[in-house]
């Protein structure tokens, strides 16, 4: 026969094949597995019938293998890696197989599994779940099909860290010192790595503080208001992990100065003149400004007519400031003037101080203390602030002395000294009133002031001295006040002198000086005697002298009469004796008349009368003679001789 036969294969293909020599074969891959019924059907010729015989068929399974690869390898973490499994029959066996071929592939952390379906014997996988570093088994399973048995492969994937950026942010920026900032580092993989780094990253502040935060989510913030002044690089080191390279990144942050208020308060207020106040001043930040500012803080108070600068130093972002300068009375403006620091500005705070007149103590004092009549008394008042108070009162302070007078003085620092020796003997009051001034209030104090009587000298004095007898003497009592007492006594002298012609004399004293006069001192030396006898303000005292007297000189004039006279007449011859002056008085004695004309002598004696003429007689002889009267003196005066001539004819 010849034509075609046609194999029909159950569950399988159809095949055609021509007949040659009556035999014909068809090949096919293409029969399921199982047990088929192949029918082979002739369909005849012009010679022959067609015909149909069927035989059985069974196929089994074809055994494959899987062989396993990866791109790219070695990866980085977080990469996507494409597993590619590629299952082919085992000879004979032959065909595409199809089904599904799941991948495992771990590196002992991370375990990644996927399943994919062939296509054309092969499929492919892609996973970015590859998310730590480290060698990975990786298994492809063909789990077979109808035709095709299961199979698996293997290979390794290296996957290595994979490289970061860091990047940083920060918030608010710019900021206000103190204020909190916001440090955040986005730490990502560089593509194409994946996945979410974990760890810590180092923020370091240039001129700051050094932070570290753990990373959640790639992301990690850390706050800080410990950032200066200034612009500060902010530099985020992330240290790596075990699936992800370090990196860092670095932003730039602006701190400017905060805001400040200053607050100012004092104590105590009111306050008194020259009483201790404390000025206290606050500086705190405005916020979102933070921190404790520093540095000084100048305080000005001020009423227009006293004004006090203090500074002082923050300390805590207080400051106190203490002063008794307020010395005036007064509501002071105060004002607290913040300098500002690196970190903070300016700012000022005011208050007002109100300052009343302090009180006032008055006390007085005298000095010496007795004193006597006419000593320079000063008596000093000194006016002090009552505590709290202080400073230095100023104004007037009157003194009024009972039975003296009133004295007024001007205060130096505090003090006023006013003087008097117009005080009599006695104890005397003195109140010293403080009249106040605007920044003191008025006070007054007593005192008492014993007066004795001042002590005397008495100097006794006569002029002339020596005398003559007769001549007038004047005696002279000088009554002194003995330092420290002064001023000019008053009453009597008692003169007493001894000898012949003393007695007892009285003076009056008069501006300190009292005289009497005699002329009744006989010849001699005599002792005087000058008593003071004190009034009420001057004691008594005594004073000595010696008065010498001396014999008066005389003058002794020589007459005769009659002059000529004739021998043998009676001729009067007479002698008159008086005291030269100063001298005075009438002397008395004796006056020897010697008349001698060079050959006959006479001697006549005579005695002086009370008128102090002494008177003889004679009668002489012819000639020309000389007559010599010779006084002989007495106790009070001197002698002395007068001549004359005496012409007888």
């Amino acid at each position: 026969p010849t034509g075609t036969v046609t194999f029909v294969v159950t569950g399988g293909p159809t095949l055609t094949g021509t007949l040659s020599g009556g035999t014909v074969s068809v090949s096919t891959t293409a029969i399921p597995v199982g047990t088929s019924t192949v029918t082979a059907t002739y369909g005849g010729d012009g010679n022959f019938t067609g015909s149909a015989g069927s035989d059985t068929q069974t196929v089994t399974q074809a055994a494959t293998t899987t062989s396993v690869s990866s791109s790219p390898d070695p990866s980085v973490v977080g990469q996507t890696v494409t597993f590619t499994a590629t299952v082919t029959p085992v000879s004979p066996g032959a065909g595409t197989p199809t089904g599904t071929v799941t991948f495992f592939a771990t590196n002992g952390d991370t375990t990644v599994s996927l399943t994919g379906t062939l296509s054309g014997g092969t499929v492919s996988v892609s996973t970015n779940g590859l998310v730590t570093a480290g060698t990975y088994n990786v298994t492809a399973t063909y789990s077979g099909d109808g035709n095709f048995t299961g199979s698996s492969g293997t290979d390794t994937q290296t996957v290595t860290q994979a490289a970061t950026t860091t990047a940083v942010t920060t918030s608010p920026d710019p900021s206000v010192f103190g204020q909190s900032v916001t440090l955040t580092a986005t730490v990502a993989p560089v593509s194409p790595g994946a996945g979410t780094p974990t760890g810590t990253v180092t923020f370091v502040v240039t001129g700051g503080p050094t932070l570290t935060g753990t990373l959640s989510g790639g992301t990690v913030s850390v706050s800080t208001s410990a950032i200066p002044v200034g612009t500060h690089t902010v530099t985020a080191t992330y240290g790596g992990d075990g699936d992800f390279t370090g990196s860092s990144g670095s932003d730039t942050q602006t701190v400017v100065p905060a805001l400040t208020t200053t607050s100012v308060s004092s104590s105590p207020d009111p306050s008194v003149v020259g009483q201790t106040v404390t000025f206290t001043a606050t500086v705190t930040p405005v916020s979102p400004g933070a921190g404790t500012p520093t540095g000084t803080v100048t305080f000005l108070a001020t009423d227009g007519v006293t004004t006090v600068s203090l500074t002082g130093t923050l300390s805590g972002g207080t400051v106190s400031v203490s002063t008794n300068g307020l010395v005036t009375a007064g509501a002071y403006a105060v004002s607290a003037t913040y300098t500002g620091d690196g970190n903070f500005v300016g700012s000022v705070g005011a208050d007002t101080q109100i300052v009343g007149q302090a009180s006032t103590t008055t006390s007085v004092s005298s000095s010496p203390d007795p004193s006597v009549v006419g000593q320079s008394v000063s008596f000093t008042a000194t006016v002090a602030p009552v505590a709290p108070g202080a400073g230095t009162p100023t104004g007037t302070v009157t003194f009024v002395i009972t039975g003296g007078p009133t004295l007024t003085g001007t205060l130096s620092g505090g003090t006023v000294t006013v003087s008097t020796s117009a005080l009599d003997a006695g104890t005397h009051t003195v109140t010293a009133t403080y009249s106040g001034d605007a920044n003191f209030t008025a006070s007054s104090g007593t005192d008492t002031q014993t007066v004795n009587q001042a002590s005397t000298t008495t100097t006794a004095t006569s002029s002339p001295d020596p005398s003559t007898f007769g001549q007038l003497v004047t005696f002279t009592a000088n009554v002194a006040v003995n330092s420290p007492g002064a001023g000019s006594p008053t009453g009597t002298v008692t003169f007493v002198i001894d000898g012949v012609g003393g007695g007892t004399l009285t003076g009056t004293v008069v501006a300190g000086v009292a005289t009497v006069t005699t002329n009744s001192l006989g010849a001699g030396t005599h002792n005087v005697t000058a008593t003071y006898n004190g009034d009420a303000n001057f004691a008594g005292s005594v004073g000595t002298d010696t008065q010498t007297v001396n014999q008066a000189s005389t003058l002794t004039t020589a007459t005769s009469f009659p002059d000529p006279s004739t021998s043998g007449q009676t001729v009067g011859f007479i002698a008159f004796v008086s005291a030269l002056a100063p001298g005075s008085g009438i002397p008395t004695g004796t006056v020897n008349f010697t008349i001698t004309d060079g050959v006959t002598t006479v001697n006549l004696p005579g005695t002086l009368n009370g008128s102090g003429v002494a008177t003889v007689s004679a009668a002489l002889t012819t000639g020309v003679y000389v007559v010599t009267a010779n006084y002989t003196g007495d106790t009070n005066f001197g002698t002395s001789t007068g001549t004359d001539t005496q012409t007888v004819i």
